[in-house]
This record gives structure tokens, sequence and C-alpha cells, in this order.
């Protein structure tokens, strides 16, 4: 059984093949994505010099992504990616970055908790449809990483909720949806 809390060893030989040292076979682009999607770290190795190709074949994932027309980045913030590499002083874009990503991962992740507690909604037509459609963007997001155990909370629509938690959650996620247009622009 393979050790998960560690990064997925791939090395890349001379040809350019990239090789999952776990499994003993080769990988494409594709299947590195796809097990950074399940939660998983990689590092990607060249065999020959030992140096560490993670973040160029990182970098080609997305590029891969937004030129199939799966964008996420919109062009304002590739712009201002490029701005910061010219730079002369240290740029503070990739702590923003990480900052923004796990703000967006907490909000997310509080806000599947709000919609799974028992509340009057819970019990609407689709709302268990939502709930799971929430949850399958959540984990395309974080690549698996819910801040719930990776299960979502147990409901319990036998307790009535009071009109002050429904406005507490409307609250927040009121608060929440403002916090994501402002990364949105």
């Amino acid at each position: 059984m393979a050790d998960t809390k560690k990064p997925l060893l791939i090395k890349r030989y001379a040809s350019r093949r990239l090789y999952n040292t776990e499994t003993s076979d080769y990988v494409t682009l594709e299947d590195i994505a796809e097990f950074i999607r399940a939660g998983r770290e990689v590092q990607i190795i060249d065999l020959k010099s030992g140096d560490d190709l993670t973040r160029q074949y990182l970098l080609q994932i997305v590029a891969e992504h937004e030129s199939r027309g799966e964008s996420v980045l919109p062009i304002n913030v590739l712009t201002d990616l490029v701005r910061s590499y010219t730079t002369q002083a240290t740029s503070v874009v990739p702590e923003f970055l990480a900052a923004s990503f796990e703000m967006l991962r907490d909000g997310q992740s509080k806000m599947l908790e709000n919609m799974t507690k028992a509340n009057p909604l819970a019990g609407m037509p689709g709302m268990e449809a939502m709930r799971a459609q929430q949850e399958a963007f959540m984990k395309a997001m974080t690549g698996g990483f819910s801040g719930l155990g990776g299960k979502a909370p147990q409901t319990n629509s036998d307790k009535p909720e009071d009109d002050g938690d429904l406005e507490e959650i409307r609250k927040q996620l009121a608060e929440l949806q403002a916090k994501l247009s402002k990364l949105g622009k």
C-alpha cells in the first residue's frame, strides 16, 4: 500500500517519459493531474540531473487546461502574474495567491457545512442534489481537502432551527459571496 502522505515520486527519463515509482509504470500529464485532483502531492525529478521539475510540469498542466477552454484564470490575473515576474522588488504574489486559495477552501468548507446542517431549507426538493454538487465542486477545487474529514456532517431534519440560525447562515453566505466576488476581479 502506498504512503499517501509522502509525495508521489515521478522520474523523468532522458526520453522525457514520466515514470511513476510507486506503480512502476509510465504516466502522462493527465495522469499526474488526476493524482493531484485526488489529493495527492507529486514530485517530479529529472533522473539524470536530479533537478526538481515539479513546478515546470504543474505549470504545463495548467497551460494545457487553459488552452483547451477550461479557463479558470481570468486574463487580468494572468497579466498580473506576468507583471509580477518583471518587478525588481520581492513579489508578494506567491503569498497572496496561497492565502487566497486557503481562504477559498475555508469559505467553501464553511458554506458546505452550513448547507448540510439541519435547517428549514434542507427538506426542499433539489437541496440534496445542490449539496452533492457543492461537494463535488469543492473536491475538484481543493483536490479532495474539504476541512470536514472527507465527509459531510450528518443532518438532523427532526431538529427545528430558529430564525436566528437561518439569519446567521444567510449572513455568512452573503459574506462569502462578497469575498468570492472580490477574488474574481
